[in-house]
């Protein structure tokens, strides 16, 4: 299915739905801290360079696929609206079919706090109402310190959150994020890493 031209027309961020369960708050919080610090200065052209990927879908509603982050970020900055790029248009489809659809098509995750698979009806209505995940914040933590490369895999991030969650202790991740970070920076380099998207430990080669 081709990518649509940009649909230049502003879409509140509050009518947006996700097509996720969850979010690292953590990473939240550092997008708004960035977004801060833009505003004022270069907001509009932020906002020009970073539009919501979108699939249209029934009722005309406008599915998040990515840069959930983000989104929720400046909701909780007070941005009312965000401009969107339209990936398809499956307007005519049924809502479960339509679920289906993103599912096979790896536009969405359907997987809590927990790691566990939830059904299409526990995704949120709203990016407010997205849970956190520590776990997600973890692994963008340790993207961020080089502990794996940045890649196109979708929902690459949650891999390696739900590898890290199958390790650590998530009342330790919350009591000491700094020590976690160290611990799952030499996870990142272990073989058992290896399978992961953006993988970059040591080979023998």
């Amino acid at each position: 299915m081709s990518v649509r031209e940009p649909l230049l027309k502003p879409v509140p961020l509050a009518d947006l739905r996700p097509t996720q369960i969850t979010v690292g708050y953590r990473e939240v919080t550092e997008k708004r801290r960035r977004w801060k610090e833009l505003a004022d200065e270069k907001g509009a052209e932020f906002l020009g360079k970073h539009m919501m990927p979108v699939i249209l879908g029934p009722k005309e509603r406008h599915y998040v696929i990515d840069h959930h982050h983000l989104g929720l970020a400046l909701i909780e900055e007070k941005v009312k609206d965000i401009l969107v790029n339209v990936v398809a248009d499956l307007r005519t489809l049924q809502l479960d079919a339509f679920w289906i659809f993103l599912d096979n098509r790896g536009w969405m995750h359907p997987f809590d706090e927990n790691g566990q698979r939830k059904t299409y009806a526990d995704i949120p209505k709203a990016l407010t109402d997205l849970a956190d995940d520590p776990f997600r914040s973890l692994a963008g933590e340790l993207r961020r310190a080089g502990g794996y490369a940045k890649d196109t895999t979708p929902f690459a991030e949650f891999l390696w959150a739900d590898f890290l969650r199958r390790r650590l202790k998530r009342k330790n991740v919350e009591a000491d994020f700094s020590h976690a970070v160290e611990k799952a920076l030499s996870l990142a380099k272990s073989t058992e890493a290896s399978f992961l998207p953006g993988w970059c430990g040591p080979t023998d080669e």
